[in-house]
């Protein structure tokens, strides 16, 4: 696993969690190259500190342990090979709702279109790719969603016989949100993702992810890997839930980064994403999302995400979508790109550090156990409640 984890600048705010060996999840703060736990009975979830109205000054300043390196814990990040003796890292969130924002840029929109097109099917999907560009022509990326321009379009794609639902949330008024996971259930830096075993036709998904707190302001972001499963969802939209939502399906990490003087909205709005997949069979597979090229900003997705309509106490994370697409073929020509156990995935932007991952079955990957309930028993305990 790389070491690159940490983001390129020195004067970053970061927040997450660590597993301590005999102890249980701990709220850190990393400071000039410590991991500091800052659990305590009036920080004793992440959770309390995102919903603080002076977080960047807790995270800074707040007392707590420093009891590991940076480089301790990110060299026992690894799962495959990691040491459960010792302090690892986790999901960077606790309490807080885990949702998701789809169709949000084009070229992954006009991928989505293909998969329903092509029912599932890898091997229809570049004559089809071929069509759908031919028939659609405009450049939708100049389109706002929702604009009259928008509702125009869709009436002639409509009369031409190719609108969608994808195009309906990518161009339409109302955007996707779904939930991508249980609070608790997300893996973190170094963890296994999981693919469910049904799956033939899947593949990563690099996103920024925004932390929101409970009154819908943005106080920071992180990494995510959105793991799909590309052939049940263009089976049916209906599937979603099947293709999204599995066993260790979502990651992410490695640190919050709050928003402070050295890093904020513009940096999220500018944010340029690598993707690197490296396969055990000599596959590798490079890729990019840059947000410059997102057709709903961060700010509109939280509003659709967040207000009077939708309320989240604990606070959300949301990702927010990806325009990566992947089509380079890998088992044979045609066929598109899909995930082999053992790949290692790597997701990285300057601003946020470096995520990665190893790629295993969701029925392989170790149990989601230690939930909501799990939390609170463990905390008390330790009389933090």
């Amino acid at each position: 696993m790389d070491q690159r984890t940490l983001p390129a600048d020195d004067d970053a705010t970061l927040l997450g969690r660590v597993w301590r060996p005999g102890i249980g999840p701990c709220v850190v703060a990393i400071r000039q190259g410590d991991v500091v736990d800052l659990t305590s009975r009036e920080f004793p979830t992440v959770r309390e500190i995102t919903e603080a109205a002076g977080c960047v000054d807790i995270v800074a300043n707040a007392p707590g342990e420093a009891f590991a390196s940076v480089d301790d814990l990110l060299a026992n990040a690894d799962e495959a090979r990691r040491d459960g003796d010792k302090p690892y890292p986790l999901a960077p969130v606790d309490l807080h709702a885990i949702k998701a924002s789809g169709v949000t840029f084009v070229r992954s929109m006009l991928e989505r279109v293909i998969e329903e097109q092509a029912r599932g099917d890898a091997s229809r999907a570049a004559a089809l790719r071929e069509e759908i560009v031919g028939v659609i022509g405009a450049d939708l990326s100049l389109i706002e969603p929702g604009s009259d321009d928008a509702m125009a379009l869709k009436k002639v794609l409509q009369d031409k016989g190719v609108w969608s639902q994808y195009l309906e949330v990518g161009i339409g008024p109302d955007a996707e949100i779904f939930s991508k996971a249980q609070p608790m259930a997300a893996v973190g830096h170094g963890a296994f993702v999981g693919l469910h075993p049904i799956s033939k036709w899947n593949n990563p998904e690099p996103e920024v992810v925004l932390v929101v707190r409970s009154d819908g302001t943005i106080i920071g972001a992180t990494l995510g890997n959105d793991v799909n499963l590309r052939d049940v969802e263009g089976r049916s939209a209906l599937l979603l839930g099947k293709a999204k939502d599995n066993n260790a399906s979502a990651s992410l990490g490695p640190f919050i980064r709050l928003y402070d003087g050295s890093f904020g909205p513009k940096d999220v709005a500018n944010a340029a994403l690598t993707m690197e997949v490296s396969g055990e069979d000599g596959f590798n597979l490079t890729g990019s999302s840059s947000m410059a090229e997102i057709s709903r900003s961060p700010e509109a997705l939280v509003s659709a995400l967040i207000g009077r309509h939708h309320q989240y106490p604990d606070g959300v994370v949301l990702y927010c979508g990806t325009m990566f697409a992947p089509t380079k073929d890998r088992d044979a020509p045609g066929q598109g790109f899909t995930h082999h156990v053992g790949d290692v995935v790597r997701i990285e932007t300057p601003k946020l550090g470096c995520l990665v991952n190893r790629v295993t079955l969701s029925t392989d990957a170790a149990p989601w156990t230690f939930g909501v309930g799990a939390l609170m028993k463990n905390l008390a305990g330790r009389g933090l409640l």
